[in-house]
């Protein structure tokens, strides 16, 4: 794995290449251009937001914040905070089984490390990720957004997810140039996490229903997903802290993840080569 992993680290200007390329294709027919990787997020936040924060709070349904209707920056802010890093690892998740397909001409002529092209993929969407920062920050100041030390978590909760997507993006874009069937699994997969996963509301909501068995509310909790997102959240809401023991699982289940589609990928290369 060393040996490979110096091999990615000496073809990082490849990696880079794709990165560009992919950005510029992808936005080259574009008036708005970039702008798109901002608006699609901002639309679905106003829709959640006039769902959750609108019709359910006027009906005494939910609270609009972890902190209540008056907390900081509101729902709307929380809203963002998920959504954002949601849409990276959406994307990313999308586009993992394409990862070596659509790359097939490049594997067979090319010689480097295969894992350069799902590493793409994660480095493209993660750009795109920071482009919608300024968004993110104008919201923060127009609805008086508050944060201190909590900003830190930031760096845990990027990190963590990096390591989550390379992880599912190596194991899919192996298993699916096999099985085509990945694609269409991954699809239904991807909405299935959204609401299983606190991105558009806290976690707490989910332990306060009684209904709920304890064995679901521990398995729900140590989601790698769930404490990666509950991280994004505690950056302007510090009482989203995971805890210990969710952080400890998040870590440990993002790195098993990791392992496990890397190990995949690289006994499933020689026949991925000749299916290409």
């Amino acid at each position: 794995m060393a040996s490979r992993t110096l091999a990615v680290w000496q073809n990082r200007k490849i990696v880079g290449h794709l990165v560009r390329r992919d950005l510029k294709v992808k936005y080259q027919n574009s008036i708005l251009g970039y702008a798109w990787s901002m608006l699609e997020p901002l639309a679905m936040a106003c829709v959640y937001y006039f769902v959750f924060g609108v019709v359910f709070a006027a009906t005494g349904g939910a609270r609009q914040a972890p902190g209540g209707p008056d907390a900081p920056g509101g729902y709307a802010l929380f809203l963002l905070s998920g959504l954002l890093p949601w849409m990276w690892f959406s994307a990313a998740l999308n586009d993992a089984p394409k990862a070596l397909i659509t790359h097939s001409k490049l594997i067979t002529t090319m010689k480097v490390p295969r894992e350069i092209f799902p590493l793409a993929i994660v480095q493209t969407k993660f750009v795109e990720y920071l482009l919608t920062w300024p968004v993110l920050l104008v919201f923060v100041f127009a609805l008086g957004g508050q944060t201190g030390w909590n900003f830190f978590w930031i760096i845990p909760a990027v990190a963590v997810q990096l390591v989550l997507s390379l992880g599912v993006t190596l194991l899919l874009s192996s298993i699916n140039v096999l099985l085509r069937d990945v694609e269409r699994i991954v699809r239904i997969l991807n909405r299935v996490l959204f609401y299983g996963t606190p991105v558009i509301y806290p976690m707490f909501r989910v332990m306060e229903v009684e209904a709920l068995p304890d064995w679901f509310k521990a398995l729900y909790a140590h989601n790698p997903l769930a404490g990666i997102f509950q991280m994004h959240h505690a950056v302007w809401y510090a009482s989203e802290a995971p805890p210990a023991s969710v952080l400890w699982a998040t870590v440990g289940g993002s790195i098993l993840v990791l392992l496990i589609g890397y190990v995949t990928f690289r006994r499933l290369e020689s026949a991925v080569l000749k299916e290409l």
